[in-house]
């Protein structure tokens, strides 16, 4: 037995801890680590008299968090006026604020699961700095790039898509920063030298994103618990999943490269058992499905030894049914296991029973991962489903599509709502001016005024019997007042 933490010890050799084989849990907390080897998973219980936090596994598999991405914010423009001896009229020279940093997530090879996010919710960029005296701009913030694994997802608070990183070195801006406001020397005209008006930098784009990788796998191996799934896997890779005599072994997904008669290599993926009710969370649920999501095939492991073949095939099916995208129609292999020292018979029913069971063109095989019988022609099967599959999909995306014409959303749009003795104004292209005008300054104000003058705004104030002294609010939520 093997310890980490001296001052935990003392309460584990109390305990009958026996270490068989070599899964080690990890137990931690602040900064403080005990490492125990035990039987297997399921004995195995750690208590603490303060500060549980729970025991937890070595090199933690994460595969969905929730994330705010926050951009960095635009820096202010000044106002300024040249100041020099001998120069009495020197001149608005008031800087530009720099533009906040973006962040920007990047596919990555190296990466192989969203553990960097469990503890850090929050991802920051830079925020641009303010101008200066001199016409001098200020600093751009720097950009933030963040490296996600291959076959991230990206999807909104309504389960909307933002982005899709599917391939290594694909890239995508997930939150802009925002712009720098203008000096006062950018207002400068032919009528109006010296012009006391600048901006405030754009806010930079706040974003609160699900993060859910999505394993780029050409195969998926579904089955029941201890069907037989990290053992085949294990046989025909290099891959070296957790294997044991009991069910719910595996934990996480596990990935092997399979190459089939030297011609064309494979990507399997293992998911953790299903059981019936996985989709309501029973067992570990179904939330690893998300990983055959993108596969041309499943290869469905049924063991030979099962009490109810039937009941064994029907409960996955309805499980891959009953998942948020429904996966019951993808092209499937059949292959009962575990068939080595079976009578003929025995395996021969079987067969039988599952071909009766599976839809029209499903392969039915009888396997042993062990002996390797029936393994090579499982393999070649399944490569012809994959190709078969990859035909299939450069044939749909070749065929022309019409395109879908809509009507674009109008950024000058405005609309103006009263509520009470307040007039609400709202609109993209006003909410942005709002944005960026400091309402504590005069002259901010008169800029803004004749912004809403340009557009018509004040004209339908007035048609609505607006009266002077009367407030008018720009935005839902509230950016700023003006009195009219």
């Amino acid at each position: 037995m093997e310890y980490r933490n001296k001052s935990f010890a003392h309460e584990c050799s109390t305990k009958k801890w026996r270490g068989a084989d070599r899964s080690v849990l990890r137990w931690s907390t602040g900064a403080t680590d005990a490492v125990i080897h035990h039987e297997h998973q399921r004995s195995c219980k750690l208590r603490l008299q303060a500060g549980w936090c729970g025991a937890k596994l070595l090199g933690m598999f994460v595969d969905k968090v929730s994330v705010t991405f926050r951009a960095g914010n635009g820096g202010n423009g000044i106002v300024s006026f040249r100041r020099e001896k001998f120069r009495q009229f020197g001149g608005p020279d008031g800087g530009n604020g720099g533009n906040g940093g973006d962040i920007i997530l990047q596919a990555s090879r190296n990466q192989n699961t969203l553990a960097t996010f469990r503890y850090k919710k929050l991802v920051k960029a830079q925020d641009g700095a303010n101008g200066a005296r001199s016409k001098k701009h200020g600093k751009s913030g720097q950009d933030v790039v963040v490296d996600v694994p291959v076959g991230t997802v990206v999807l909104d608070s309504k389960n909307k898509v933002l982005i899709d990183l599917a391939k290594d070195g694909q890239i995508g801006v997930i939150a802009k920063g925002g712009k720098g406001g203008y000096g006062n020397a950018h207002f400068t005209s032919s009528t109006r030298q010296a012009p006391r008006v600048f901006e405030k930098g754009d806010p930079g784009e706040a974003i609160e994103a699900v993060l859910e990788l999505k394993m780029l796998a050409d195969v998926g191996i579904i089955g029941m618990p201890n069907a037989g799934k990290s053992t085949l896997l294990s046989v025909i890779s290099n891959a070296k999943p957790e294997i044991a005599d009991y069910p719910f072994t595996t934990l996480h997904p596990n990935l092997g490269v399979v190459d089939i008669d030297k011609k064309q290599s494979l990507l399997f993926a293992d998911i953790p058992g299903l059981i019936e009710g996985a989709s309501q969370g029973r067992g570990l649920g179904d939330e690893f499905l998300r990983h055959i999501e993108r596969t041309s095939v499943l290869v469905h492991l049924i063991d030979v030894y099962s009490d109810n073949l039937e009941l064994a095939h029907k409960t996955i099916i309805k499980e891959l049914r009953d998942y948020k995208i429904d996966l019951s129609g993808r092209p499937q292999i059949i292959a009962l296991t575990k068939t080595d020292g079976v009578e003929d018979k025995r395996v021969n029913q079987a067969l039988k029973t599952l071909k009766k069971l599976a839809p029209r063109g499903t392969s039915v095989l009888a396997i042993s991962s062990s002996s390797g019988t029936g393994v090579k022609e499982l393999l070649r099967e399944v490569q012809k489903k994959v190709l078969a599959d990859v035909r299939r999909k450069t044939v749909k995306s070749s065929r022309p599509t019409l395109p879908v014409i809509t009507l674009g959303e109008d950024d000058t749009a405005w609309n103006i709502e009263k509520r009470n003795d307040t007039f609400v104004v709202t609109g993209k292209k006003i909410e942005r001016f709002a944005h960026r005008t400091d309402f504590n300054d005069f002259h901010g104000q008169q800029r803004l005024r004749d912004i809403m003058h340009k557009m018509g705004i004040l004209a339908e104030l007035r048609r609505r019997g607006i009266k002077p002294g009367q407030t008018v609010a720009i935005g839902k939520p509230t950016i700023g007042h003006l009195e009219y």
